[in-house]
């Protein structure tokens, strides 16, 4: 099952491409396994973790610090090399003229290279990448889920009641690794970076590992040497460019973008080639259908729950309801260790 690009607000779909022979020089600096390029990369380690910038006078207190910080720095860096996004989200790509543009063009290559079949993205699977994370259990996939509905209205404000339309044109790779439909430049890719940065913040502060240290290149895929790594025995490194020069300056059409989808890289996919879809958000002006609908009751649903739920938890936390929990225990205790023949009021332990 092919996986989507690890585009996110990080998107570079080279760092995906399977590294279990030597890779290329051209494609060698993008390792996925790269130190430089996990999550938080750019942090100042340092500055982070509080190591003293001025000589300590106890010589003993600084090198407890020292120690400290030290441990801080092994933890957060086996925090980045433990990070392998397993969820994103996705804008799908459900405009048939462009579909047909790109099975049009896949077809094409595979007629100069039958080996390549299996490199092809189905088109069920056709989609852009706004942002990868990683979530670990359904407690974090729900934490996902809420924040996918917190990003909403910050989607509304930058769309301030538009369309956002995305028109693609043209093809390209990203080291000859991975074949991409390129998105022309404009006011929608401001846009989008907009949603994308915003979609990083929401889900980072729900505390969820989200996005990618590398800039974010929105495209869509088609095509990922990754999906067959046998090819490289066969000699097959690289992507030809001639395969797809033809498609060099073509249009394959506008999606207007009506949907956020919080997707996961591994559950089955669903019948029609999609992935496993957890939860979306609808933007934009389209009408509102069945769909939507659900989703929108389904939401309604959990708040409703974790409403419930957070009552729950703080009528326990009062101290009052935990001094009649202890009292009622206690008393069943005693009643438990009573003789079973003598008469026991139950109402009265149970009130």
């Amino acid at each position: 099952m092919e996986r989507p690009g690890a585009g996110g607000v990080d998107s570079n779909e080279c760092e995906n491409v399977s590294r279990k022979e030597e890779m290329s020089e051209e494609f060698e600096a993008d390792t996925m396994n790269s130190l430089a390029d996990m999550p938080f990369a750019t942090i100042d380690i340092k500055d982070d973790c509080g190591i003293p910038d001025v000589p300590q006078r106890n010589l003993e207190k600084n090198k407890e610090n020292e120690r400290i910080s030290k441990e801080q720095i092994k933890k957060r860096k086996k925090k980045r090399k433990d990070y392998q996004p397993n969820y994103f989200l996705s804008i799908p790509i459900t405009n048939k003229e462009i579909t047909r543009g790109i099975k049009i063009l896949q077809n094409a290559i595979i007629e100069q290279d039958e080996q390549l079949t299996k490199a092809m993205i189905s088109e069920g699977s056709f989609h852009l990448t706004l942002l990868v994370m990683q979530l670990l259990n359904e407690g974090e996939v729900h934490n996902g889920i809420d924040a996918l509905w917190e990003l909403k209205p910050f989607v509304e404000e930058i769309l301030q009641g538009k369309d956002l339309t995305l028109p693609f044109e043209g093809v390209d790779t990203f080291g000859n690794q991975v074949g991409f439909v390129k998105l022309v430049e404009g006011d929608h890719v401001r846009l989008l970076l907009q949603i994308a940065e915003a979609a990083k913040r929401t889900f980072q502060e729900k505390g969820i590992l989200a996005g990618e240290s590398r800039s974010f290149k929105p495209h869509l895929t088609f095509m990922k040497l990754s999906k067959v790594p046998w090819l490289r025995k066969k000699g097959v490194k690289k992507i030809d460019p001639e395969f797809y020069e033809k498609f060099i300056s073509h249009r394959f059409g506008e999606e207007v973008v009506h949907r956020i989808d919080l997707c996961s890289m591994l559950k089955k996919k669903q019948s029609n080639g999609y992935y496993h879809c957890e939860s979306s958000i609808v933007i934009g002006k389209k009408p509102i259908g069945i769909l939507d609908l659900l989703n929108e009751a389904l939401r309604r649903e959990r708040m409703r729950l974790k409403s419930k739920v957070k009552q729950i938890k703080e009528l326990l936390l009062k101290p009052e309801t935990q001094a009649k929990i202890r009292r009622e225990l206690l008393e069943g205790r005693s009643l438990n260790s009573s003789d079973q023949g003598s008469d026991v009021d139950f109402s009265t332990a149970l009130a």
